[in-house]
């Protein structure tokens, strides 16, 4: 019965997954494109799939194995759990499509442009992303390695993994005052930085992104500040919220509301604070504060 019930749990990321992988298909074959870069999109599309299925179906039958025989508060509780989820795949299934029909409008054109395409097949792996590291993020108490990291180094790999984002834009990128460490896990991290300099990039359209530290008496703050549009202060409440996009988002419909709500909890789960401060048409301030004593072993187990 568990094994049946594979389609079922994970019918919204087969289906998403299954499209994007027919549709950069026949792409490739009507516009000629490479098969070699055709062949990597589609594999890398394909195998994060399957590892996303795998994780949540993994983790859905421990759940009903771990509910042998539950109170009815917990069958409320996993049943919450399991519809939070399908709502999470369900609004990622319908963000993913945006840079999917971007990408098939770019191919139809008489000129193709390579480098818009390779931003929206960019987006589109960063959506992938997200929603594997949101079934990590159930379990990251377990994944969490703790540990001195170099920021100026971790920053540094963030910025790289953006810069044509930042070249084709046009926009300039400071760093200034990263050295020493700060305890901190580092892939967690980096997924924090990339959420929110991806949003910086979505919502700057000239200027550019600045990141930098400042010391306070018994912690660091990482700002990361960018010369966009900004955020309307009756939003600025709510931007952690899960599935709020704020009026921007709706403006721009890029946003998929997920990505700070993620954030926050991994910020959380650190032992880090993260901020945001905005003025509309000036830009956003978003400040990740490491504390001195970081987050102790002792407090892993609580999670």
């Amino acid at each position: 019965m568990l094994e049946n019930s594979f389609w079922k749990n994970n019918k919204t990321i087969i289906i998403a997954n299954t499209i994007l992988i027919i549709l950069l298909w026949i792409i490739g074959v009507l516009y000629n494109i490479d098969s070699e870069f055709l062949f990597y999109e589609i594999g890398f599309v394909f195998l994060l799939g399957v590892v996303i299925c795998v994780l949540n179906h993994r983790k859905i039958i421990r759940t009903i194995q771990n509910s042998w025989q539950p109170t009815a508060e917990d069958t409320d509780e996993k049943w919450e759990e399991l519809r939070e989820k399908e709502d999470f795949f369900a609004l990622w299934a319908h963000q993913i499509k945006t840079p999917i029909a971007a990408l098939r409008l770019l191919l139809q054109s008489e000129e193709i442009d390579a480098a818009d395409c390779r931003q929206e097949l960019f987006r589109i792996e960063s959506y992938v992303e997200v929603a594997l590291n949101y079934l990590r993020f159930e379990e990251m108490s377990g994944d969490l390695l703790l540990e001195n990291c170099q920021l100026e180094s971790m920053v540094k790999q963030v910025v790289k993994k953006y810069s044509t984002i930042f070249i084709h834009q046009h926009l300039s990128v400071e760093l200034e005052n990263l050295d020493g460490t700060i305890l901190t896990d580092e892939k967690w991290f980096c997924f924090v930085l990339e959420q929110i300099l991806s949003n910086a990039l979505k919502y700057t359209k000239k200027g550019g992104v600045k990141i930098f530290a400042r010391d306070l008496s018994d912690a660091r703050e990482i700002v990361i500040r960018d010369t966009g549009m900004g955020i309307r202060s009756e939003d600025l409440p709510r931007v952690f919220e899960k599935g709020y996009t704020g009026y921007n988002g709706r403006i721009d419909k890029k946003a998929s509301g997920l990505g700070l709500y993620l954030c926050k909890g991994v910020c959380d789960k650190l032992g880090h604070k993260i901020s945001i401060q905005s003025q509309e048409n000036k830009g956003t301030d978003v400040i990740i504060t490491i504390y001195q004593d970081g987050l102790k072993n002792s407090d892993l187990t609580k999670m």
